[in-house]
């Protein structure tokens, strides 16, 4: 019998990963965690917490390493909490990312699909098109950087491989201005001090937008960080103060004061124009964003004439890129804020068959399956926790031919897959998309088709 007790030390075989990208390996039948690892490495392993049939644990000699593992180039990797695979080469990565969504399918979806490759950047560092730093003041000086994995302890960063050259050099201007002017961190013990977050939004155009997150009114010495950011960075096109006085985990208070320039930026994504304030969402990875909505569009099979129903449309980025194809496209969004930048970004982008409505996924739909709305084709991509259990019936009611699934997580993907297949669906193509290298995450495109269409 082995020793299943905490710091027990046992020569183990990595043989898969968990969705958070942590290694697989088994004693005696129970399973062991061992983050940092790789699929065909053996270790030696120390227990660290123990169950009764799962452990984690922590390897603390190689004794097999895969032909897969590089030298982490990141000297806060395991630190940091940011990057789960720093440590194997980028291919094995999108091996992994999608023997992930495989597994989920069949496992979860009780479906088998040939998957292709998973569309992999061409550079998988330095695409973070927006960073937001937790600030700290700890015992070690001030820290403007990232928390530490499941924890508030904020670790000082002075770059990351993920973020922009700009992004490094603006922190590092917004760091030498606080200790230069004495301007105190906020403690979230206390509630006490003023500078809780340090975000930075960047485009392709080399501009980028900064907002200071306070707890307080204003911002004391705001000129002079004004003009060290401008130094630092001469692309820099706005400064914004955040108020957030509230005891929350929530980065962004409700109240925006511009300080210097514009409080805006624009990007273009499959040839139209956002525009993005601090508060609006868009995915970080411009590029990879571009391959995914390119996959939907595909997959939407759009000829010009299709009513298309695009379900958690945030500010309507899918939904205008499915316009240029589409005959109407109806976005449905449960923020208000993001439901009025997207028929401002409808506007502005001379898209007149798109039109918006705010509220919930499932009662929109309802509410226009009962004004005989029936789209030929439904997109979705809803959050990480997937479609509320009522929706897919609610969807599947209105018959549309196509079901185009944008998935950020592949067990709430499968899970949901195999609802519509119950409901008269069948799943037909998937694609994976790399929009986070380096990290566990990994989107997915799924085209659902309705049985005898």
């Amino acid at each position: 019998m082995v020793e299943w007790k905490k710091n027990a030390v046992h020569t183990l075989d990595v043989t898969g990963f968990t969705a958070e990208g942590m290694g697989v390996a088994r004693l005696e039948g129970r399973v062991v965690f061992v983050p940092y690892t790789i699929p065909g490495e053996r270790w030696s392993v120390r227990l660290e917490k123990v169950n009764k049939n799962v452990a984690w644990g922590r390897g603390t000699e190689l004794l097999l390493p895969s032909p897969e593992r590089i030298t982490p180039d990141c000297p806060l990797y395991g630190r940091c909490g940011g990057c789960q695979f720093r440590h194997m080469t980028y291919a094995q990565e999108l091996r992994a990312k999608g023997q992930r969504i495989s597994d989920a399918l069949e496992r979860v979806g009780h479906v088998k699909l040939d998957l292709p490759p998973v569309l992999g950047a061409q550079c998988p560092d330095r695409y973070r098109n927006k960073v937001q730093f937790p600030v700290s003041a700890g015992r070690q000086g001030l820290s403007v950087g990232y928390y530490r994995p499941r924890s508030h302890d904020v670790l000082d960063a002075p770059d990351c491989p993920l973020q922009p050259e700009t992004v490094t050099r603006l922190r590092k201007a917004f760091k030498d201005w606080m200790e230069a002017h004495s301007v105190p961190a906020y403690d979230e013990r206390t509630r006490l001090g003023l500078v809780r977050h340090l975000y930075i939004r960047t485009n392709s155009r080399g501009e980028s937008l900064v907002c200071v997150v306070v707890n307080g009114e204003s911002l004391p010495h705001s000129d002079a960080l004004t003009s060290a950011l401008r130094r630092a960075e001469p692309g820099l096109a706005g400064l914004v103060l955040n108020i957030n006085t509230r005891d929350t985990n929530v980065i962004l208070g409700d109240t925006y004061v511009p300080l210097w320039g514009r409080d805006w930026l624009e990007e273009k994504l499959c040839g139209l124009t956002f525009r993005l304030s601090v508060p609006s969402f868009f995915q970080i990875n411009r590029e990879q964003t571009q391959r995914l909505y390119i996959a939907a569009l595909e997959f939407a099979q759009l000829t010009g004439t299709e009513t298309v129903l695009d379900l958690y449309c945030g500010i309507g980025t899918i939904s205008l890129a499915l316009a240029k194809r589409a005959g109407r496209v109806i976005g449905a969004e449960l923020v208000p804020q993001a439901i009025a930048d997207a028929g401002e970004n409808a506007r502005r982008n001379g898209v007149a068959n798109a039109e918006f409505f705010c509220g919930d996924a499932g009662a929109i739909s309802q509410r226009l399956a009962a004004e005989g709305v029936r789209p030929q084709v439904i997109c979705v991509d809803p959050p990480r926790k997937g479609l509320a259990p009522q929706v897919p019936a609610i969807l599947a009611g209105m018959a549309p031919e196509r079901i185009v699934y944008v998935s950020c997580d592949p067990a709430t993907l499968a899970r949901d897959t195999d609802r519509f297949i119950q409901l008269g669906y069948q799943a037909i193509r998937v694609q994976g998309v790399d929009l986070f290298p380096r990290t566990a995450h990994v989107e997915t495109v799924l085209l659902l088709q309705r049985e005898n269409s």
